[in-house]
């Protein structure tokens, strides 16, 4: 009888919390909406009560966490497309010139090359519409070419060397938006092999997959993963990435949250692409999934990781869709790799703070010197296997620091970049020389000779020379000491755009990395066995 009492005297406590906790909830969305009504009723002006919603929900959730955020409904669609890997349209890479729309590069496999459109070719109209020398931008020309798959678009094209008009008639498709940037042979003698990812999407293991395949039938057998600049993406890609690596039933990342109950993601074993060796690169720009991987291959030590401390971003969110189809992102949990260790930064000085954090690295020297960087003893935590000492706090502290390199930094080397003044100039040179280049080094899908590209094309000082007249034309005046500070740099970066126009980002990495601190580091530990295997012991 007593034990009766006891469990209805519970039943009744928690009914009664359930409803004064509904109460309060109730009472507080009753009282918004009487503020929007009042607004309404009694405001001196007119209002658009829409905006001013979604101005409260942007302001309210911009108090839990800076990863908390509202999507517009125009803006859903494209936040979406990087990550589902496809959109869809007439598939070709383009920039403006001289308010004239040029044809960069058409998309391998895309409805444009199926057609027969070139680089270099310019368009002038688009379904009879004059597209030259109306004050192009670049939103109007994607409102023009995408569209719905199996729709039809009129191209008339202006090409060099021919007299008339070109006509294509392209039928929309899917177009890929690719999430693996370069993939080669960095040595052949030590079967070291390179893949650069740029975000992990829907296409992102199918990718890798082909990438690594490829690489291990050139005798591939060592990886350096390159995750420098990848702002993360889908979990499930980083969980099937890290898979690769680990162990079938070791712990890749876990989650949890309030609402959330601790959930363990661990390795499954189903890959193939089993490696030896692993290097990660890692920088300040590395987040989110990128650190789930990297966090996981340094907590089981099964390889090193090159580079600067990783963003630090650690916050799962879930997409809630909204009535008029806007969207909110809303934080669930958080990650943690398989120490424990939280991947996510601190963000208790509030938002405006939190997204000064790499400025405030940089500011206290943190970039630049290892020294810098001070964690406490309560955020050392020991890898799981050969017990080396790690460190939480937010974002993963690499096995090996590369400072940046600011020797070859200049301002007047920034404006050439910042003002696209490179792009443009590149993109005026290969107009010109393109067919030249393609016909010295054997361009076609079947051969190309690369490697005498790298070994014998070089920046000549006419080159030089013509790159700052026009720069002057673009208003930046030319400063001498600043530019014989980041000459060697500019001179492989302008190769490497050249190298892309020509080939691909594949080819553009291959020449860029050549100056590039941490991937020169990651190859020195990758080539030096000792030095790896000693980067893994206590």
């Amino acid at each position: 009888m007593i034990r009766k009492i006891l469990v209805s005297t519970f039943i009744i406590i928690l009914a009664f919390s359930f409803t004064a906790n509904c109460q309060l909830f109730n009472d507080d969305v009753y009282k918004f909406s009487k503020v929007v009504s009042f607004i309404d009723s009694y405001y001196v002006d007119s209002v658009q009560k829409d905006k001013l919603v979604e101005k409260a929900i942007i302001a309210m959730l911009k108090e839990l966490d800076p990863h908390s955020v509202y999507i517009s409904k125009e803006d859903v669609e494209k936040m979406n497309e990087p990550l589902q890997g496809s959109f869809e349209g007439v598939g070709i890479q383009f920039n403006i010139m001289n308010d004239t729309l040029l044809v960069v590069s058409p998309i391998s496999g895309g409805p444009s090359e199926k057609v027969g459109i070139l680089a270099g070719d310019r368009i002038v109209r688009i379904d009879t519409q004059m597209v030259a020398g109306i004050g192009l931008t670049n939103e109007m020309v994607f409102d023009k070419l995408r569209g719905k798959k199996g729709t039809k678009v009129i191209l008339e094209i202006v090409r060099r060397g021919e007299k008339e008009i070109l006509d294509f008639e392209v039928i929309r498709d899917k177009i890929p938006i690719f999430s693996l940037d370069a993939a080669y042979v960095v040595d052949k003698k030590q079967k070291v092999g390179y893949i650069k990812l740029n975000r992990f999407a829907a296409t992102t293991m199918k990718e890798y997959e082909e990438a690594i395949d490829k690489l291990k039938s050139n005798g591939v057998e060592n990886l350096i993963l390159d995750l420098t600049d990848n702002g993360g993406g889908y979990l499930n890609m980083a969980q099937e990435l890290a898979d690769e690596f680990l162990k079938q039933g070791q712990l890749i990342v876990y989650t949890e949250g309030l609402h959330n109950p601790k959930n363990d993601l661990l390795a499954t074993k189903t890959g193939n692409s089993e490696v030896g060796k692993v290097v990660i690169m890692i920088d300040e720009g590395s987040a989110s999934a990128s650190e789930i991987v990297s966090g996981a291959i340094q907590d089981w030590d099964r390889g090193v990781i090159v580079g600067r401390r990783s963003f630090g971003k650690g916050l799962v969110q879930r997409p809630i869709n909204l009535p008029d189809q806007s969207m909110m992102r809303l934080t669930i949990a958080r990650y943690y790799t398989p120490t424990g260790r939280l991947i996510q930064k601190s963000y208790e000085n509030g938002t405006k703070d939190y997204h000064k954090d790499l400025i405030n690295r940089y500011n206290n020297g943190e970039l630049s010197n290892e020294d810098s960087i001070h964690f406490p003893d309560s955020l050392q935590y020991k890898t799981l296997l050969n017990k080396r000492i790690v460190y939480g706090g937010g974002g993963i502290m690499p096995d090996i620091f590369v400072p940046i390199d600011t020797t070859t930094y200049s301002d007047y080397y920034r404006d050439l970049i910042r003002k696209g003044i490179i792009n443009r100039y590149i993109l005026k040179y290969m107009d010109v020389h393109r067919t030249e280049l393609e016909k010295q080094y054997k361009v076609d899908k079947k051969n190309h000779d690369f490697d005498a590209f790298v070994n014998d094309y070089k920046i000549t000082d006419e080159f030089l020379s013509n790159l700052i007249e026009y720069a002057k034309e673009q208003k930046l005046e030319f400063n001498e000491e600043e530019y014989n500070k980041s000459l060697e740099h500019l001179k492989i970066n302008l190769k490497a755009l050249i190298a892309r126009d020509v080939w691909s980002t594949s080819e553009f990495f291959q020449i860029v990395n050549e100056v590039d601190p941490i991937y020169n580091q990651a190859v020195k530990v990758m080539l030096n066995d000792e030095l790896y295997q000693s980067k893994l012991l206590p």
